[in-house]
Order: structure tokens, then C-alpha cells, then sequence
């Protein structure tokens, strides 16, 4: 006898059934036919912060008068006139939120410092899009109540074994070690970054005697192309920062053709050579907001977030084999036959 034939069963789309609501039953308004696709359900609720209207266009950056003037000069060529700042489009961000956490950090803080900041950039060009970008973020970070100082890389010698002494590369070094964090701007150039910005990393150590110039410090990351949008050269300065061991904010500023996103040479200080309304440039704000967030709470652990049991366990090692290599002189111990106490 013949085994009975099963029905076969076709499945369409009206015949399955999704629930209407999310694991846990709380129904997601935002959920459509096909379910909860983007995992909204499993977002937490956040109450964003309230941003008090009295530091909302507060400036705090630093006074002239109480400003070092070698340092002004060498190291704030972004700064304007009194004049053309106060009506400067940096001048008109609301950051309210960030403003009032650099004034209550500057405030409280023991030594009453300043966030420092090292600002590098990756080209030699006469008009550098990346130092035009540089020179943007420093204004934000400078109003913001930082201490901004930006590298120039001209003069620096190409990295070798030998020139450990050069002057440009002692500035470069004090510099990262003075910082509390740092902002990288490199032009993109076949697809990454710029060797002018790569010598300059490679010219920084990653320690130096028991000092560590970059462990712990924030890192943020911008890129200008010429071309569409990339994002290779941010992706690279991630994987250097990681590797420096420092911490880097989570956004990020790619700017695309940068030759059309920046006025003309021709104006004045508000106008010429700056970069133009839209999202490019809002972005960058947000960039530089987060990063000073950021390198306040960071600021006040650098000895937590320093703190590795790897690093910890070679320093007792370390310390051990000096106990007692001192115990073995005070005793007369012989190893290999040797009388290290005569020694």
C-alpha cells in the first residue's frame, strides 16, 4: 500500500505572523510591517542634559593681557582681531553644554589649568586646506576656554636614528608631552594620509624613559580631500592613536573637495580662506564639543586609565630583582661563583 501523501505547504507573506509589539511588550510606534528591523525597542531612554541660556555664547577663551605673547605668537596663528571675533561665526555656536563643563573644569580644577591642546596638520602647501581646517577647530577649541597650540611642521627633519636632538623635533615632543590631548587634520593623498603628517607621529615616541608623551591623552581626527568623500585617512589616524594608546572620540570631520567648501584668499579675517556654512562645518563643531567633553572626564583619571596590571607586575618584577641585587651586596651572595657583595 501506497505511503500517504503529505500536503505541501506554501508560505507567503500574509501567512506569517509578527507580533505587533517588541520582546517585553512594549509597542515601538516606530515599527512597521516587518518588525522592529532597526532594534529601536533596546534603545535606553536618555534625558538630555539642560543647558543653562547664561554659557550658551559664553567665551572663554584667553584674554590677550593674560595670554603668554611668545606663545600667542608662535603657536595661535587661528586667533583674530578683538574686533573680527566677537562677530566671527564661531563666536555665534551655541555650546552651552560644553561652555558650562570647561567653566566649571577651569574652576575647580587644583592648578586652575586649562585643557592643552596640541593641534597638528599634514601639508606644506601655501594654502593648505588642512591647516585652513586646523585653524577652524582651534578657533572652536580656543573659545571653548583650551589652551591651543598647533604645530608647524616645516623644517622638520624626516624620521631617522640620529636626529633625536633637532630643535623641531624637541618642540614636536614637548609639546605632545605638555598636552592633554591632541587634534589630527591630514590631507588625503592616494587614498590615506600624508607623509608630512606621518613623520610628524613617527617623530613622537611611544615612551620615554618611565614618560609615556601620548598614554591616556583624548585624540581628535579630521581629514580633507580633494576628491568625494573618503574616510581612509580618519580610519588610519584611529588605528595610530589606538596604537599611541590614546583615547579617540568616538565622531569625526571628513571634508570632501575641500577646495569648494573654503572661501577665496580674497577679504578680510571673517571672510577669506574659511570654511563655509553647511553640514561639513557643523560637524566639526560637534567634533570639537565631544572632544572637549571628553578630555574633561578623561583629564581628572589619567593615572586610572593609565593604570595596567601588565605595566604594574614588570614594575614589582623590576623592583624585586632590585631588592635583591641590593640584599646580595649587603650579604656577600655568590652567583656563579662570584662574590656580588665585592662587587
Amino acid at each position: 500500500m501506497a505511503a500517504p501523501q503529505q500536503q505541501s505547504t506554501i508560505v507567503t507573506a500574509e501567512s506569517i505572523s509578527i507580533p505587533s509589539t517588541p520582546l517585553g511588550g512594549a509597542k515601538n510606534d516606530d515599527s512597521n510591517a516587518n518588525g522592529d528591523l532597526n532594534n529601536l525597542s533596546s534603545m535606553r531612554t536618555v534625558d538630555p542634559p539642560t543647558r543653562d541660556a547664561a554659557f550658551a555664547y559664553l567665551s572663554l577663551a584667553i584674554p590677550a593681557s593674560e595670554d603668554n605673547a611668545q606663545v600667542r605668537s608662535e603657536y595661535r596663528p587661528f586667533l583674530l582681531s578683538d574686533d573680527a571675533q566677537q562677530t566671527d561665526w564661531v563666536s555665534q555656536l551655541e555650546l552651552a553644554t560644553a561652555t558650562e563643563m570647561a567653566s566649571r573644569d577651569l574652576h575647580t580644577t587644583p592648578t586652575g589649568e586649562r585643557i592643552k591642546v596640541l593641534v597638528l596638520y599634514g601639508s606644506l602647501r601655501s594654502r593648505s586646506y588642512s591647516r585652513l581646517l586646523a585653524y577652524e577647530v582651534s578657533r572652536i577649541l580656543f573659545r571653548l576656554g583650551c589652551d591651543v597650540r598647533i604645530y608647524n611642521p616645516s623644517g622638520l627633519p624626516i624620521k631617522d636614528d640620529t636626529q633625536h636632538s633637532h630643535p623641531k623635533v624637541q618642540e614636536l615632543r614637548n609639546l605632545s608631552r605638555w598636552s592633554d590631548g591632541h587634534f589630527w587634520v591630514s590631507p588625503e593623498q592616494h587614498g590615506n594620509l600624508t607623509a608630512v603628517f606621518k613623520n610628524q607621529i613617527d617623530w613622537i615616541p611611544l615612551s620615554t624613559g618611565s614618560v609615556r608623551p601620548t598614554q591616556g591623552r583624548t585624540l581628535g581626527i579630521a581629514m580633507v580631500s580633494g576628491g568625494s568623500q573618503s574616510f581612509n585617512t580618519v580610519n588610519s589616524l584611529r588605528v595610530l592613536g589606538r596604537w599611541m594608546r590614546m583615547f579617540t572620540i568616538p565622531n569625526q570631520s571628513s571634508v570632501p573637495q575641500a577646495y569648494t567648501l573654503f572661501t577665496g584668499e580674497e577679504g578680510d579675517e571673517r571672510t577669506a580662506s574659511r570654511l563655509m556654512p553647511g553640514g561639513h562645518r557643523e560637524r566639526l563643531v560637534d567634533c570639537a564639543e565631544e572632544f572637549v567633553k571628553y578630555t574633561i572626564i578623561m583629564r581628572a583619571h589619567f593615572g586610572l586609565f593609565n593604570d595596567r596590571f601588565s605595566e604594574r607586575k614588570q614594575m614589582d618584577d623590576s623592583e624585586g630583582q632590585k631588592q635583591g641585587h641590593e640584599q646580595g651586596h649587603e650579604q656577600g651572595q655568590k652567583i656563579n661563583g662570584a662574590d656580588v657583595g665585592k662587587i
